[in-house]
């Protein structure tokens, strides 16, 4: 329970008071932005239906000291039983392939042969963000009712747990329409190991197929009656979209921009994953407060598993990643490592700039990136919002129930996952 009682105290100074992320003793140099919130008082800079409130940010904040390194290792010391976190829902994660697979039939047998290539067996991926919602869902402690006893409160129970398994049905959706656009707009030629469908079936068959699974996501989400849910899930599409916009569209300054990077991260990764968990705590009928936990738990998750991403385009293999490496730099992406490398070797910037033109510039940007710190302040980046994550957890209202427990822990083994994993 100490790691609890910490990380409830911290959580709950940083949901209380934005200095975390806005203290004006910030020793960092660079600034970024608060990503946008729902259902936090920020200041009143409305964007795309979120806040955001533009303050420092420090991985030597005042409010945390050199507290979250620390939060970090004991999170990984809560585990007090060896746990798989997939392993607790693969029962759960079974039925969820076997509906979506249902889900994308399609009259014309072309259109579902593309709508359902990565939903087949083997290439459906680890189903890293339903196994999330799905573990959130049990984490969040369902109370039925008292008046509802024996066989009603199981058929109760029964029926939300469905409800919930629905917001991950409609989140993986989502998730693979916006992976076989963004493959068409990359001019992508693999993913998950294999193929991508742009390249198996065309550009045309790919945009189209994105669009049907954006259409069976709908009417999944409308079969749910609840307009708050609706409401999260169509933010995090509309978010998908401005965040690809931004990363296509983004003038010379703000491709170096730190803050430009971090929003455009927040919505093209970690809005779907934070309005889904805020999603299924609006389904369990949870406090308002829960409920932000919840969103603050997958924003954090989506922001470190991004870095950690593309730390991994330096540093992983294409066989490893299932998809080509150095392909953001190569296609003139800029992320947190090379934006932090900079910092110490302005002149890198020049030889980025000249990338598209002569891509040999490519291995002289690796030549700074490996001289500097930047892989290694990515990490740490990553390893704050981990914290933050981890964080949330550790503040939800605490429990009794044994499955409510592991699923906590299992939510926070995540978080380390996130941060070391290799792939």
């Amino acid at each position: 329970m100490i790691f609890t009682r910490a990380v409830s105290r911290v959580s709950s100074k940083f949901l209380r008071n934005r200095s975390f992320y806005g203290s004006s003793q910030s020793i960092a140099s660079h600034r970024l932005s608060i990503l946008p919130d729902q259902g936090h008082s920020c200041s009143d800079v409305s964007t795309h239906k979120g806040y955001v409130c533009r303050t420092s940010y420090s991985l030597k904040s005042p409010v945390f000291g050199g507290f979250s390194h620390q939060l970090y290792h004991q999170s990984s010391s809560l585990v007090e039983e060896e746990l798989d976190p997939f392993s607790l829902v693969a029962d759960e994660l079974s039925l969820l392939s076997n509906k979506l697979r249902e889900m994308v039939v399609a009259e014309v047998p072309k259109l579902a042969s593309a709508a359902e290539y990565f939903f087949k067996r083997g290439v459906q991926g680890k189903q890293f963000r339903s196994t999330v919602l799905l573990l959130m869902a049990t984490a969040l402690n369902v109370r039925v009712p008292e008046v509802l006893v024996g066989e009603s409160a199981d058929i109760v129970t029964s029926e939300l747990r469905v409800r919930q398994r629905g917001i991950a049905e409609i989140t993986e959706m989502i998730h693979v329409a916006s992976l076989l656009h963004d493959d068409v707009l990359d001019d992508a030629d693999t993913r998950r190991g294999v193929g991508s469908l742009n390249v198996v079936m065309g550009n045309k068959m790919s945009v189209l197929a994105g669009d049907f699974l954006l259409s069976r996501a709908c009417g999944a989400l409308a079969a749910l009656k609840n307009t708050e849910v609706v409401a999260l899930l169509a933010t995090a599409v509309e978010h998908l979209v401005t965040g690809e916009t931004m990363e296509i569209t983004s003038t010379t300054e703000q491709r170096y921009s730190m803050e430009y990077y971090m929003q455009k991260t927040y919505y093209k990764t970690a809005s779907l994953i934070s309005n889904s968990c805020k999603a299924v705590a609006v389904l369990t009928g949870q406090t308002a407060e829960v409920a932000v936990l919840a969103f603050e738990y997958g924003k954090n998750l989506g922001l470190a598993f991004q870095l950690i991403d593309d730390i991994l385009d330096f540093t992983g293999t294409s066989a490893s990643l299932g998809k080509g490496s150095l392909s953001d730099i190569r296609h003139g992406v800029i992320t947190a490592p090379i934006l932090f490398a900079m910092e110490e070797f302005p002149q890198l910037r020049e030889v980025v700039d000249r990338v598209e033109k002569d891509p040999t510039n490519v291995d002289i940007a690796l030549e700074y990136l490996g001289k500097s710190k930047g892989i290694q302040r990515a990490r740490e980046l990553a390893m704050e919002h981990a914290n933050l994550a981890a964080a949330a957890i550790g503040s939800l209202p605490e429990t009794d129930n044994e499955n409510v427990k592991r699923s906590r822990r299992a939510l926070i083994d995540l978080t380390h996952r996130v941060i070391t994993r290799n792939k």
